[in-house]
């Protein structure tokens, strides 16, 4: 092979073909098994928990965005490479080519999400990208120019044409449709419940009370989102209780349902951040369902367990508790769930961060102790995680210019599920000031608040803090999010002129 450019071309075009055509038949078999997929969720499991971390205080819901273009930039390096030590024969590359592939089998492998079939996709794009790799490094090497540069350009259009048309062809085949499960939901879930007057301060700068479910806040550890066939999804609860069940998405529809207006939050949310969201959500009482299993003595926690494997731990008593919502929920804002949000059946709790409390795709509830670690115990964060009492700043905005003089302060607090009582601000380490609180919709939703400040010329730092019924007023103590859950003052640095 005479040219570098040709040599590093050839190794990227066959690896590429490679992830085509895994992708390609991944949609018929399974979406995570996609070997591209299937090394990015194993690297999110093994990645440090302070790497996580860092990376959503980053890069926010786009972390597993910035995850894949990242993948793609090493792997497109390294095909490179193959390419560049192939100079005199193709062996060199296509051993490292079929190294590529062999990592893919040995991540869909662990996979518990993909099944048997989960390693056929990584073993069919380690074929065709060293039949790739072969095919590119011979048109190259054994014709004269400028045939030989035709037969190339010819052989390298091709694959790339190929490839395009596996990687669309995958994509398109892993979004099967939700068929007439998603019609019988649609028909079942009421329209969003009406919402109080005064429930926000939309109009001084805070959000609305009710998040759209395009807007809702998204944190979950799977990197391409799971499509569960609702007409053979089962939900399997056992363990520590007197009669195992295996309940249908007909089952559950033919319960009686609730609706609840409950705001949720992420552990990940720094002081001041933006992993809180509300909705209205449809679906059957957790306690219902584990009334009718029956809970055995000694029962401390309802391991739930995702299609995908992510397992979170929930206190029974919380899930048990008549005056605390906690849903099987498969309704979102008077709309089936979305598959972002764990459609077609997700848990959702109020007064629990979600790590603990609202696994999404749901598959498996067991009752059973707190001895059994779950997902991300076993990376340092803590067994129970109530909701810290907290408020934010939503208006101004961290360094933004304001009019001097009089000037309307606006922001949301909550602590689920005991609700806001109070939320104070200060300006410059000043006196403390009572905010005017939106009407309350409930102990399980946040709730806004506004307050007119004066603001002499120049920097202005801006703080605020809640107090929520049950008395605990919000600490001024700086903790991180790990292990369960930030704490603080938000304050925020703005300029009046």
């Amino acid at each position: 092979m005479r040219s570098t450019a040709i040599r590093a071309l050839s190794g990227m075009l066959a690896v590429a073909s490679a992830l085509a055509a895994g992708h390609l038949l991944s949609g018929l078999v399974e979406q995570n098994a996609s070997p591209f997929l299937a090394v990015g969720n194993t690297a999110i499991d093994l990645t440090p928990e302070p790497v996580k971390a860092l990376a959503i205080r980053w890069f926010g819901e786009s972390d597993k965005l910035v995850l894949l273009a990242g993948m793609a930039v090493v792997i497109g390096l390294l095909a490179a490479v193959a390419g560049l030590v192939s100079r005199s024969g193709p062996a060199p590359g296509a051993v490292l080519i079929a190294a590529f592939g062999l990592l893919g089998v040995v991540a869909a492998a662990a996979r518990p999400d993909v099944g048997v079939l989960g390693m056929l996709p990584s073993l069919a794009a380690t074929v065709a990208g060293v039949g790739a790799f072969v095919a590119l490094h011979r048109s190259a090497s054994e014709a004269e120019p400028p045939a030989g540069r035709r037969r190339f350009l010819l052989t390298a259009g091709g694959l790339a044409a190929g490839s395009l048309i596996g990687a669309l062809g995958g994509s398109a085949l892993a979004q099967r449709p939700d068929g007439r499960a998603r019609e019988a939901l649609a028909r079942r879930v009421p329209a969003p419940q009406p919402i109080p007057g005064g429930a926000d301060f939309a109009a001084n700068g805070t959000p609305a009370f009710r998040t759209s479910n395009a807007d809702f806040y998204r944190v979950d550890t799977a990197l391409a989102v799971p499509r569960v066939d609702p007409d053979s999804w089962r939900l399997r609860v056992h363990g520590m209780v007197d009669r195992e069940l295996a309940l249908s998405l007909d089952d559950l529809l033919r319960r009686p349902q609730e609706t609840r207006t409950i705001t949720m939050t992420c552990v990940s949310n720094e002081v001041g951040g933006p992993y809180t969201s509300t909705a209205d959500f449809t679906g059957v009482p957790i306690r219902d369902v584990l009334r009718e299993a029956g809970v055995r003595p000694g029962a401390e926690q309802v391991f739930s367990t995702s299609i995908d494997g992510y397992t979170a731990g929930t206190p029974v008593d919380v899930l048990a508790d008549p005056d605390r919502p906690a849903l099987l929920a498969y309704g979102m804002n008077g709309e089936p769930l979305p598959a972002e949000h764990g459609f077609p059946v997700r848990m959702v709790t109020s007064g629990l961060y979600g790590y603990v409390s609202a696994t999404k795709w749901l598959v498996d509830l067991e009752l059973t102790t707190f001895d059994r670690e779950t997902y991300w115990e076993q990376r340092g964060w803590a067994q129970r995680a109530p909701i810290k009492a907290q408020s934010r700043i939503d208006r101004p905005k961290p360094f933004e210019k304001v009019p001097a003089g009089r000037f309307t302060a606006a922001g949301t607090a909550w602590a689920q599920p005991h609700g806001i009582a109070r939320v104070e601000v200060r300006v410059d380490g000043g006196p403390w000031r009572d905010a005017q609180l939106s009407t309350e919709v409930s102990g399980h939703t946040w709730r806004m608040w506004r307050a007119e400040l004066e603001l002499p010329p120049g920097g202005r730092t801006v703080e605020c803090r809640a107090t929520d019924r049950a008395g605990t007023t919000q600490t001024p103590q700086r903790v991180p999010t790990v292990p369960d859950g930030a704490t603080g003052w938000h304050s925020i640095f703005c300029t009046a002129r």
